[in-house]
């Protein structure tokens, strides 16, 4: 199930849930999501991911994407998973990521950046790099194991569930922010 109502909605569609949200703070953080936290997110229903979400969708964490890494969600999503997942799966193919994601140029090859050993997550470290300071959320062992050399370059490589501090300070913070601004 999806963690918020307003991703589901097509723009125009009534009610509050369906408004386009605001767009992102100045000062929101940044962070690239390789295809599996974007997969826990919204099909699998995992806690840290779906808090990495909602941020994204009240525009606390601005998600930076390629349209290459878009196509591969959606090439993703396109593939059959078991019945218990078939409902998230197909709801969340209906999402147009290009309207939560801020889309980014592909990174150009630069030999200061670490190689993945995974050739296919490469394009998610070289975006981080390239936007940074930013943080990369993953799952992905070869991407986890470039945390230092990443950090060295001004990018923390992490899994949601390590971050979830982070997004709950963030979810504070801007409640705070908000509060100050009512009359």
């Amino acid at each position: 199930m999806l963690p918020i109502d307003s991703v589901t909605r097509q723009p125009g569609e009534g009610g509050a849930a369906g408004h386009r949200p605001s767009p992102a703070a100045p000062l929101a953080m940044r962070a690239v999501l390789d295809t599996n936290t974007v997969l826990d997110w919204l099909v699998f229903a995992d806690e840290a991911a779906r808090a990495v979400g909602t941020a994204i969708a009240q525009r606390r964490l601005r998600w930076l994407a390629t349209t290459a890494m878009l196509a591969e969600l959606q090439a993703v999503l396109a593939r059959p998973l078991p019945p218990r997942w078939q409902p998230a799966r197909e709801l969340a193919l209906t999402i147009d990521f290009a309207q939560l994601a801020c889309l980014c140029a592909e990174p150009a090859l630069d030999p200061r950046h670490p190689i993945c050993r995974d050739a296919s997550d490469q394009k998610f470290i070289d975006l981080a790099l390239q936007q940074s300071p930013t943080v990369l959320l993953t799952r992905d062992r070869a991407l986890l194991a470039l945390r230092r050399k990443a950090a060295a370059l001004g990018v923390e490589v992490a899994t949601a569930a390590a971050w979830r501090p982070r997004l709950d300070a963030l979810a504070a913070q801007h409640a705070g922010l908000e509060t100050a601004a009512d009359p």
